[in-house]
């Protein structure tokens, strides 16, 4: 595998929790405004990402390989559980 077949292959398995968490970031900061207006998109996203992040390489090892809808379960759920901990806390 060349350097920039790696990079790629790298950066199609994170795209999906980067994406996500943009999304949920976008979607949280839309709909409560007021109570997180202490709170940053780009942090949201950042959490959120990082969190996606570690649930892809815990599905990876847990399972064998990415792909699985159990995977992207656990991504959700690691993209989310950042997400309600920062919009939690004040």
């Amino acid at each position: 595998m060349s350097p920039l077949d790696a990079f790629w292959h790298l950066g199609n398995f994170l795209l999906p929790a980067w994406f996500v968490a943009g999304v949920v970031a976008a979607l949280i900061k839309l709909l409560w405004r007021a109570e997180l207006k202490s709170r940053s998109g780009r942090q949201l996203w950042l959490w959120g990402g990082a969190g996606g992040t570690l649930g892809l390489l815990l599905a990876l090892v847990l399972l064998g390989h990415d792909g699985k809808m159990l995977g992207y379960g656990l991504m959700l759920l690691a993209i989310a559980l950042p997400q309600a901990w920062l919009s939690l806390r004040r």
